[in-house]
């Protein structure tokens, strides 16, 4: 996928995706098709926004790009690797190394401080305290929290608490950001700085950012846009889009 925004840099594929679909079961057992054979792929240092109703399938489309959730057929390939051949807990440590997932609801360990929360994957991947420590404080004072890291989450307002989690995302210098409406929760004007901010840093980390959003605005501000609608995904210069 490229873009004329960034059509003067050279691209490189980081993940393909290729006839993905997932079917679910409702209560009354009838099957929903969800998603109907997408294909396409996303290049390094790339920001894309992918727009659509509620209940399209974008945060469907997120949870199997990251191999949270198994599709019911088609592949997923990150550097031409299958992503669906791995066992259970490859799948796990290439999440952890690789991926970097931010939510609508922050998730940050309400006990923890905001280095604390922050420095956890990298802990988790095998990173020293001192070495997490250390990236997890860069990381807050580019969001904004030097000021901040020792609070807690319920010390920290909205906005505050999604930079948390932006850095947590960033911490291991993952190859991929996966952000499922990351300023939903949020005022306009706070989410339109979270949204910047987030836009800014996986540039400067040379991260793929994927960015689920109802903010229009928003979308428009990332390299590239795609729209989910019937279960595959639009070409960006369509009409519909």
């Amino acid at each position: 996928m490229s873009d004329n925004k960034r059509s003067n840099k050279t691209m490189t594929t980081v993940i393909r995706i290729e006839k993905l679909c997932k079917n679910y079961l409702d209560g009354s057992g009838k099957e929903l098709k969800v998603l109907k054979g997408v294909s396409t792929e996303f290049d390094s240092d790339q920001t894309v926004s992918i727009v659509g109703s509620s209940g399209s399938g974008k945060s469907t489309l997120l949870q199997l790009l990251g191999g949270l959730d198994r599709p019911t057929s088609g592949k997923v390939f990150y550097n031409n690797k299958n992503i669906y051949e791995y066992d259970s807990n490859t799948l796990a440590n290439w999440r952890n190394e690789n991926i970097g997932f931010i939510f609508q609801s922050h998730h940050l360990l309400p006990d923890f401080s905001a280095l604390e929360n922050t420095m956890l994957p990298g802990m988790i991947a095998g990173l020293s305290k001192q070495e997490s420590s250390r990236i997890a404080k860069r990381l807050l004072s580019q969001v904004g929290l030097a000021e901040r890291m020792s609070h807690k989450p319920n010390q920290l307002s909205g906005g505050e608490q999604q930079r948390v989690a932006i850095a947590r995302a960033l911490v291991n210098s993952p190859d991929i950001i996966l952000a499922d409406e990351p300023t939903g929760n949020l005022d306009s004007q706070t989410g339109e700085k979270i949204g910047a901010i987030l836009n800014q840093i996986c540039h400067e980390q040379k991260a793929t950012l994927i960015m689920v959003t109802h903010n229009l605005q928003l979308a428009n501000k990332m390299d590239f846009r795609l729209m989910l609608k019937n279960g595959t995904l639009v070409p960006p210069n369509s009409n519909n889009s």
